[in-house]
């Protein structure tokens, strides 16, 4: 039976659960919704997907780390509560979206309120031994994963009620969860763990100061921009890339991207415990990207419904990246620091959030208007082989040796 160190833990887990439905339901429908508002085909539909993606990342980017050292002032609890609210409005907003505008103005706001995913990742660092962060941020991304098994179905069968059905279900979900923090979640961070807030820590470069007094941070945080950049081909491109390369409507997206879900979910609980007490952190690390080299490479050049299934399974791997890098860092920094490094962590996703739907989104139409929709998995592949040499060299010159 799973052990969790504090109440809150399966509380912030169910919520990032809850959450991620939320986000899921609306991705099978995106395509559609773009197509209709902006009377475009697909190749540009998804630029515009792009451009979307990241006018969130930016308003974020600078939100993160705000709301990362408020977490740090006033708990943690009373941060993910607000966010939730405002990502209920958020969704309700684009439920009845009449323009693309509409559409930007509702991804600002949900940027400015920031994601649930920093404050949780601070809760289990207040409350969790640092020899059991590593699986318990795995378990917050099968929680993610878990979503998105539930959502994206959930959300290809609510197409059939129209694009915006979705958004509608999305902002009731939000709200749910708003609730369920509310009634629920106790408080992690003891009053006297809190910080005066102070705006020259709150912001992109200041959030990460505790980091960068522990030392040698630089290739962790350049390995974890890169991969973040690599990762963003998924969620910036797939609907748009299996509708272009095989046809796929939004009951078809909505099931691949539940088979996603699942894969994410198995990997990150049965495997993210195991594979760190047998190879540490680093070399799991390291095994995660070399995943990301093979499969994003093989999707480049997939075209059959099996093969995209098949290479769904495999790239459940990439999973141990991410919580391997999070548990790293979180080691290297003070109780009281724990919210502003997960919410410098999360401008620096919001960092990879800007870059990687652009990058990835353009090479995907370029490719798919001369016949070649792969093109942005290619590019993922190729980022993921530059991040395993600048992680590999950081961890030589961290250590001497792998960990």
């Amino acid at each position: 039976m799973m052990r969790f160190d504090h109440p809150a833990v399966p509380i912030a887990l169910i919520a990032i659960l809850i959450d991620s439905i939320g986000f899921g339901i609306v991705l099978p429908v995106l395509p559609s919704l773009i197509v209709d508002l902006g009377q475009v085909d697909l190749a540009q539909a998804s630029r515009i997907g792009g451009y979307l993606l990241a006018i969130y990342a930016v308003t974020h980017f600078f939100a993160g780390p705000v709301i990362g050292s408020l977490s740090d002032r006033y708990g943690r609890r009373r941060v993910l509560l607000i966010s939730l609210i405002c990502f209920g409005i958020d969704y309700a907003f684009m439920a009845f979206a009449p323009t693309l505008a509409w559409l930007f103005a509702g991804r600002a706001i949900a940027g400015i309120a920031g994601a649930t995913y920093g404050p949780a990742n601070a809760v289990i660092a207040d409350v969790t031994p640092p020899e059991r962060r590593g699986r318990m941020f795995g378990l917050l991304g099968a929680a993610f994963g878990g979503g998105f098994i539930l959502g994206p179905a959930i959300g290809g069968i609510l197409g059939d009620l129209g694009p915006r059905a979705p958004f509608v279900a999305a902002a009731v979900l939000a709200f749910v969860n708003a609730g369920l923090i509310l009634t629920l979640m106790p408080e992690t961070l003891p009053p006297e763990n809190r910080r005066a807030f102070n705006w020259r820590r709150a912001n992109p470069v200041g959030a990460f100061a505790p980091l960068f007094a522990a030392g040698g941070a630089a290739a962790l945080l350049i390995g974890s921009l890169m991969w973040q950049i690599a990762h963003m081909v998924y969620p910036s491109t797939w609907s748009f890339y299996v509708s272009i390369a095989l046809g796929w409507d939004s009951k078809a997206i909505g099931w691949s991207l539940a088979a996603s879900g699942v894969s994410m979910m198995l990997a990150q609980v049965f495997l993210i415990g195991p594979t760190i007490k047998r190879f540490g952190e680093d070399r799991t690390v390291l095994i995660g990207l070399t995943a990301g080299v093979i499969v994003f490479g093989l999707y480049a050049s997939a075209g059959e419904g099996w093969q995209i299934y098949a290479l769904i399974a495999a790239g459940s791997l990439t999973g141990l990246v991410a919580p391997s890098i999070n548990a790293i860092l979180s080691s290297r920094v003070d109780a009281a620091n724990q919210g502003a490094l997960q919410g410098g962590l999360a401008s620096l996703a919001s960092l990879a959030a800007i870059v990687g739907p652009l990058v990835m989104t353009q090479a995907l139409a370029f490719g798919a208007e001369r016949g070649h929709p792969g093109g942005a998995f290619l590019l993922a592949s190729m980022l993921c082989a530059a991040t395993f040499v600048v992680f590999l060299s950081g961890v030589v010159l961290r250590r001497g040796k792998l960990a």
